[in-house]
């Protein structure tokens, strides 16, 4: 919004003392505020706030007239008016001092021409809401949606943001073959950049996994994983592997698999027994978009998450693993013998492990 001030002398009346004794005329005196007007005079009159121009009584020209002259030929007095004529035309000539505030209105423009100083703040306007939409269009930090965070787990006891550029000391990248002796897995499969860790999928089956070791008995774990869509061949996993290597009597829980080659549809497997018993589940959900997996182990079940909400569970103690257990991270070839492979990929953004009993934040 603009405003322009305009000066104004309220009430204040300027008057200008115009000492025409011999030319007849006004003048301006220069100690007079900008804009005041000169008022004419007539000569010897005093002119000021309140006061009327009054001829003195000593201004008589009979007084000053030679004795010699009779009074009468000093006369008549009405000339002495008629003597003072000209300063009743000092107006017209005073005309252009009269116009000397209208050539100082810029001086009374200059407000004006400060305004696009008083629109400053306005023009910064553009880089708070600039600030504002930076800070939308880079994910913020998303909504916490961890099961850890819904049903109260405490501080973590191990964690990793994928914050360097590299795999931490953590982690025990696998080096040899692969699933089932199909394809192979190798450490150079993995790239760590933006506080997010890849696992990639080449079309010769080379691919990578990875051990979070050692484990513990009981407890949870949870992983925010992103799968984008894949080749057939590619399946990515989250699961726990039996610290001591006896698999399958030592079990294997595998808290998502996606092996839908569309990342639509991810499985639940609980591997037990010598024999590989099983037992599965699975859910609808777009698992390229990021997700929070997450699992539960207790002496009396086991219940997978995503999101912060229960999708399976088992209390069937009989499947539950007999001993410690470790998060590893795999992206796993199953050659489908199809034509050409195309490469492939899972992302991780943080992993965490919690113990059974919450640790507190304080």
């Amino acid at each position: 919004m603009r405003f322009v001030r305009s000066g104004v002398l309220g009430g204040v009346v300027c008057s200008i003392v115009a000492t025409a004794m011999i030319t007849g005329s006004a003048v301006a005196d220069p100690g007079a505020p900008a804009g005041c007007v000169p008022v004419a005079v007539a000569p010897g009159a005093v002119a000021g706030p309140g006061a009327t121009a009054q001829a003195p009584p000593a201004l008589a020209p009979a007084t000053q007239a030679p004795p010699a002259q009779t009074p009468p030929a000093e006369a008549p007095p009405t000339q002495a008016p008629a003597a003072e004529a000209p300063p009743v035309q000092t107006p017209p000539v005073q005309t252009p001092p009269v116009q000397t505030p209208a050539a100082q209105t810029p001086a009374a423009q200059t407000p004006a021409a400060q305004t696009p100083a008083a629109q400053t703040p306005a023009a910064q306007t553009p880089p708070a809401g600039d600030g504002a939409v930076d800070g939308a269009a880079a994910g913020c930090a998303p909504a916490d949606t961890s099961a850890a965070t819904a049903f109260g787990w405490g501080r973590p006891n191990r964690d990793d943001e994928f914050d360097g550029t590299a795999l931490s000391g953590q982690w025990e990248p696998y080096d040899g073959p692969g699933h089932n002796g199909a394809g192979r897995r190798s450490p150079g499969a993995f790239a760590v950049q933006d506080g997010v860790l890849t696992v990639n999928g080449g079309a010769d089956g080379t691919t990578g996994g990875m051990a979070w070791a050692p484990g513990q008995r009981y407890g949870r774990w949870e992983a925010r994983v992103r799968s984008p869509a894949a080749d057939p061949s590619y399946h990515a996993v989250l699961l726990l592997w039996p610290d001591a290597e006896n698999w399958p009597k030592g079990g294997e829980v595998d808290f998502m698999e996606d092996s839908d080659p569309s990342r639509q549809d991810t499985d639940m497997f609980l591997h037990y027994g010598a024999d590989n018993s099983q037992l599965h589940g699975d859910v609808r959900i777009d698992a390229t978009q990021w997700h929070d997996w997450a699992v539960e182990w207790t002496p009396d079940h086991i219940t997978a998450f995503v999101d912060g909400k229960q999708w399976w569970t088992t209390d069937d103690t009989s499947a539950l693993p007999p001993g410690p257990m470790h998060l590893t991270v795999q992206l796993d070839w199953f050659p489908e013998g199809k034509g050409r492979v195309k490469a492939s990929e899972m992302q991780v953004d943080w992993v965490r492990q919690y113990p059974l009993d919450p640790v507190s934040d304080r």
